[in-house]
């Protein structure tokens, strides 16, 4: 499942460069997150870090996206792969 963030995002900043796949990117009027890079951090870390520093907690798990952590690893080691 990838996480999403909602428009109580305050545009504070630290999400983005905590992200290690760089999912993480400044939208029209907040930051988004591409479902086809987040991985929630697995195979980096063992909670998303963008969850862990954002100050007014708008990053949930996105319900329309539902990913196993088998299938989040399949798409961290598919990335790797890549370059990413």
């Amino acid at each position: 499942m990838s996480l999403f963030i909602t428009d109580e995002c305050i545009n504070c900043d630290v999400c983005e460069p905590e992200c290690p796949n760089s999912a993480i990117t400044q939208g029209e009027e907040i930051y988004e997150i591409a479902p086809e890079l987040c991985t929630e951090c697995v195979g980096h870390f063992d909670e998303p870090q963008c969850v862990e520093v954002c100050p007014v907690d708008c990053i949930p798990k996105d319900p329309d996206k539902v990913e196993t952590q088998e299938e989040l690893h399949t798409k961290y080691e598919s990335l790797m792969a890549a370059g990413g």
